[in-house]
């Protein structure tokens, strides 16, 4: 659970995650949203994995990253039991 809050806690990888939501990408793609190095978006991308908040798929030459849902459901209904 704290790699998912340390990974949320960037604001960055939290757009990267609202990408990932309408559609998957490979890294080149998210890099061209943001205006910082694809090393940098590479980082953020290896976060987001050992989170578990996405996945990743070999496709061609390129690696194709998409959003994790399961893992975000489960995150909700943990907080869902703190309301109770």
């Amino acid at each position: 659970m704290n790699s998912i809050f340390k990974a949320l806690n960037d604001e960055t990888r939290r757009e990267i995650i609202e990408l990932l939501k309408d559609q998957d990408l490979n890294a080149g793609q998210i890099a061209d949203k943001f205006n910082m190095s694809k090393p940098s978006i590479s980082h953020h991308l290896d976060i987001l994995k050992r989170a578990d908040l996405i996945s990743s798929e070999k496709k061609g030459q390129f690696v194709e990253y998409s959003l994790n849902t399961t893992i975000l459901e489960d995150l909700l209904n943990w907080i869902m039991t703190l309301k109770k």
